[in-house]
């Protein structure tokens, strides 16, 4: 039986962090992966080129039912410590947008540096290599019996991701290792995921496919001690089936099913009074003076979907009628039933509950030498470039620390 001091499961950002960080010290560690592509996820983040971290990530930044759980490693692995660790590899980089950090080239030079991490710890590697048990040994550590030979080590860091993007390798292992051995779970779903509509409901909006603006968006409660809301300014998206883009994938992870989003879809203007203001001066058509500041076919679809006439003079409306009109651009509730799933949806959102961890060292607190990070617990980021610096700092602390 092959003899480690360390067995990372899952060989994703934060595993092949981890190995390299617990390789480093002198830890004899092996990496395994039931995949035959090595960290898909990385290669097709940011369009191919890795939204590797955001500069401005902080707790803030990040869901959780323990909110407070993701402080300790996120102030002791920073975005600058990784940024530190892409100069040293001499990876051209840039800022996109709003702090997100990309690759110049290729999403591909972020797994090179990090197997060449591993390798200048010696990692040993087991790919593809399918785990189909984990059991603690009698003598202490854990066996794993494996399709490439059985494995002996003395602490096991469980890396295996979530649900989202399956037809790039996820599955349910971590959680069910995490159920296997008695710890609570947070009931995992899908984030960062397009929000879809009952299609009666959505019709007159399917011609609209395609069109983008920015929007405000917000759903949820920000009263009492423990708000559970969300508020964002991005790009929006309309599709055939609903909603996507930056905006709805920032919101959907604050969605919960049943309640309503709300869009501002003219952030910048209380259109209602504009309107009314307008009234004595501006002789146009109403669709015309939408078209102002929305796009010509969204706000002809906006104006029929509330029973009034593109072609309607905005001096002959009666203000009653432009307040209702402003309340449904500035304030446009809607309701989904449900989103796309996590074929679409680029994290998931929940997972073992942090709550049965060490915040210092990602270790199970009732199994001494098993760790979960990354993905697998319930911690969750924003969009752009949030959930990788997770994973790097997750991985260190438990890299640190087997």
């Amino acid at each position: 039986m092959a003899k480690f001091d360390v067995a990372v499961i899952g060989a994703g950002a934060a595993g092949m962090m981890c190995a390299a960080t617990a390789a480093q010290r002198g830890k004899r560690v092996v990496l395994i992966d039931h995949a035959t592509k090595l960290a898909e996820k990385i290669r097709i983040s940011g369009g191919g080129r890795c939204n590797f971290t955001n500069i401005s990530a902080g707790p803030a930044n990040f869901l959780s039912e323990n909110p407070h759980f993701c402080k300790s490693a996120l102030s002791r692995y920073t975005p600058a410590d990784f940024v530190a660790l892409v100069k040293k590899h001499r990876i051209g980089y840039h800022e996109k947008h709003r702090g997100q950090l990309f690759c110049d080239d290729s999403a591909e030079q972020i797994i090179d540096m990090l197997k060449d991490e591993c390798s200048a710890g010696d990692v040993h590697w087991r790919m593809p290599c399918k785990v189909a048990s984990l059991a603690q040994a009698d003598e202490g550590g854990f066996v794993l019996r494996t399709d490439s030979g059985d494995i002996e080590a003395d602490s096991v860091v469980i890396a295996t991701g979530g649900l989202s993007i399956a037809k790039i390798g996820a599955t349910d292992f971590g959680y069910r290792i995490a159920e296997q051995f008695g710890l609570r779970m947070v009931e995992p779903r899908p984030a960062l995921v397009p929000l879809t509509f009952d299609p009666q409901q959505w019709a007159p909006f399917v011609e609209m496919a395609g069109i983008a603006l920015e929007v405000d968006v917000e759903t949820g409660s920000f009263k009492g001690r423990n708000p559970t809301g969300g508020r964002f300014r991005e790009d929006l998206l309309f599709t055939h089936r609903g909603l996507s883009g930056p905006a709805i994938l920032q919101i959907s992870s604050y969605w919960t099913p049943g309640t309503p989003i709300v869009i501002n879809l003219i952030p910048e203007l209380d259109l209602a009074a504009t309107l009314i203001e307008g009234k004595g001066t501006i002789k146009k058509q109403l669709g015309n003076v939408l078209s102002q500041w929305l796009p010509a076919r969204l706000a002809e679809g906006l104006l029929l979907a509330h029973g009034l006439a593109p072609d309607a003079r905005l001096a002959d409306l009666p203000d009653a009628q432009l307040r209702k009109l402003g309340a449904a651009i500035n304030q446009w509730t809607i309701t989904p039933n449900g989103s796309e799933g996590y074929k679409k949806a680029e994290v998931t959102r929940g997972g073992v509950d942090t709550r049965e961890l060490s915040q210092q060292s990602m270790m199970a607190n009732k199994v001494p030498g098993l760790y979960f990070i990354g993905e697998a617990v319930d911690v969750t980021g924003w969009l752009g470039g949030y959930n990788f610096q997770w994973a790097w700092a997750s991985g260190v602390a438990a890299g640190q620390a087997v």
